[in-house]
């Protein structure tokens, strides 16, 4: 059993950072692409930033400049870190584990956090 938990949202002022941190737990054997996707309401869910058990990585280009992603492979967590955010990140992020190997299993599984509010305004 797979569980894929976000923290670290919360209400920010334009110009100001945020962390996202997630968490993948589970008899989990490898996960190929963990990152993040974000969604405002009434809009199209949308990539900010990937990265592959590999270190490759994918950013949107509106946070490229912006955003940065980690990973930490052995605990399988990502991070994401939001300088200088602007009112239009607001956003509810996902956290996105995708090619999810389970010990014992050939099978990969895709996953998606509940999501984490992230307010930016004055």
């Amino acid at each position: 059993q797979v569980h894929v938990v976000e923290s670290g949202g919360g209400s920010v002022q334009p110009g100001g950072s945020l962390r996202l941190s997630c968490a993948a737990s589970g008899n989990i054997f490898s996960i190929y692409t963990m990152g993040w996707y974000r969604q405002a309401p009434e809009k199209q869910r949308e990539l900010v930033a990937l990265m592959t058990k590999n270190g490759n990585t994918n950013y949107a280009d509106a946070v490229k400049d912006r955003f940065t992603i980690t990973r930490d492979n052995a605990k399988n967590t990502v991070d994401l870190q939001m300088n200088s955010l602007k009112a239009e990140d607001t956003a509810v992020y996902y956290c996105y584990a995708e090619g999810v190997i389970i010990y014992g299993t050939l099978d990969s599984v895709n996953y998606w956090g509940k999501g984490t509010l992230v307010t930016v305004s004055s």
